[in-house]
């Protein structure tokens, strides 16, 4: 599939109803159903979380020729029938046709549905008319093209009162001297003042659209901490949290059945490998049962992305499983570690890429960043790019010897080093490059291990974000999508870019 099927597919397929559920069992927002017994492997059902289409109200501003030569505009040249910045050679009627063409195919291939305000708005009359019209219809965000110097204030009027959020774009040529401060520094507007720029009108889309798919996703977390059904929700990205007992999955993992088609699976997986390890065909085995376990726990909590802690689980580790899901855009964190995890639930949606949420450590004599856990995605460019080479090890820690992924990551390849902080409103981006993937010996670590030149920075230890923090494939310009994030949202950015 290409990046607008498979989106198309993504949203379809997280919309369906459960057909496990049984019957008289139903759950939606915080209503939830458990049996009395907390490891019943039926004592509670829940219906994956209905998603919609992020929803952009677009509208363009500028006043048509006529208008114009009979001084009928509203601005302070009306008299003189003046053609302020762009001037009357900008032809702004076949600019909004490119423009509206454009930004229809970017939310197409992004799965959003945009809405464009039939005329260009030129009147205040107008203008109070299309918000009042937005309050109503409640949209996600507005995006505001503005071909018109003197409509710079209806511009600001519509981004801080039509919607949450708003995208404002001017080209260059159309704002004489600086931009309205409050247009550039304004929490909630993005300002992309620029020469035809897709790239940051893309950019827009995207975290408007992660907002809104993140506040319809939920998170299963396997604790063994808890005896019971526990729910919780991020406050900010509006996540809904689902915290089950690790002996849940233990039976689950436990009935599932060594048949061929997993013996198969086990064997495609290890034959696919560069290298095996120290490594019995059992563990290949265990991996796989577990793959099938965390789908199968899924499905049953219609969760989008999964964390468990998963350390002790001894054989039932589901190392392969995660990474076989993290490359295929279904976000599973290790250790039972929200903040690592939402991250990655973030970056799924802002760069359609899987992320390797790991442990840091720091080379301090050449101030490089080296990253390592057993989870890491085969491939780090998204479901349709090329797979990396890896080997299979045995999880580091022992407890027994399952199977663990040694993805081999590209030199000189970009990388975004990332962390959300919930509860604190904060995020963090580092940019850098791929140096090598180490050998183990002579570096220590877990599985995959990856050594990072980390871009601008003195001293390295500076970019400890804390434990867990995620590590994407992507450049300074797809960094941006973050920046792009926290500006809309209200966050505070950490990090280099």
């Amino acid at each position: 599939m290409n990046r607008r099927e498979f989106i198309t597919e993504t949203l379809k397929v997280s919309g369906y109803i459960s057909m496990a559920m049984t019957a008289g069992v139903a759950a939606s927002g915080s209503d939830f159903v458990s049996g009395n017994d907390p490891v019943n492997l039926k004592s509670v059902i829940l219906p994956p979380i209905k998603k919609e289409s992020a929803r952009i109200m677009v509208v363009f501003l500028y006043p048509p020729e006529d208008v114009v030569i009979e001084g009928r505009n509203e601005d302070i040249w009306a008299k003189h029938q003046w053609f302020t910045w762009p001037g009357n050679q900008f032809e702004p009627e076949t600019q909004e046709r490119i423009f509206t063409s454009k930004i229809q195919t970017i939310a197409d291939n992004l799965g959003i549905k945009v809405e464009f305000t039939p005329k260009a708005l030129y009147q205040q009359t107008k203008v109070d008319e299309f918000i009042q019209t937005a309050k109503m219809e409640n949209p996600d965000a507005v995006l505001v093209v503005n071909f018109w110097n003197t409509f710079n204030k209806w511009s600001l009027k519509i981004a801080t009162e039509a919607a949450p959020v708003a995208i404002v774009y001017q080209p260059v040529g159309s704002n004489h001297q600086l931009p309205l401060p409050e247009l550039l520094n304004t929490k909630g507007i993005f300002y992309i003042h620029s020469i035809e720029n897709w790239a940051e009108i893309e950019r827009g889309l995207l975290a408007v659209r992660a907002r809104k798919m993140l506040a319809q996703s939920r998170l299963l977390r396997i604790s063994g901490q808890t005896d019971n059904l526990l729910y919780q929700r991020d406050e900010f990205l509006n996540v809904e949290i689902v915290v089950i007992p690790a002996e849940e999955f233990n039976k689950l993992f436990d009935s599932i059945i060594t048949d061929n088609k997993i013996v198969k699976e086990a064997g495609q997986f290890k034959k696919n490998a560069r290298m095996v390890m120290d490594m019995e065909d059992l563990y290949f085995i265990e991996g796989i049962r577990a793959h099938h376990a965390v789908k199968q726990i899924m499905e049953r909590y219609g969760a989008d992305a999964i964390t468990i802690e998963c350390l002790m689980l001894k054989h039932r580790k589901p190392c392969l499983s995660f990474s076989i899901n993290n490359g295929n855009l279904i976000p599973c964190g290790c250790e039972n570690h929200l903040d690592g995890v939402l991250t990655q639930m973030l970056g799924r949606w802002l760069f359609e890429r899987a992320g390797f949420m790991h442990n840091p450590e720091f080379d301090t004599s050449e101030n490089l960043y080296f990253a390592s856990h057993c989870t890491c995605a085969t491939k780090l460019q998204g479901p349709q790019g090329p797979p990396q080479e890896y080997l299979v090890r045995p999880f580091f820690h022992q407890l027994p010897k399952t199977a663990a992924v040694d993805v081999q990551w590209t030199p000189g390849e970009p990388v975004m080093l990332t962390k959300y902080y919930r509860g604190e409103n904060s995020l963090s981006c580092f940019t850098g490059s791929v140096i090598e993937s180490p050998k183990s010996p002579p570096t220590g670590g877990c599985a995959t291990r990856v050594l990072i030149d980390i871009d601008n920075v003195e001293n390295i230890c500076e970019t400890y974000l804390g434990s867990h923090p995620v590590l994407f494939w992507g450049s300074r310009s797809d960094a941006r999508r973050m920046k792009v994030f926290a500006q809309l949202y209200n966050l505070k950015l950490g990090g280099n870019i």
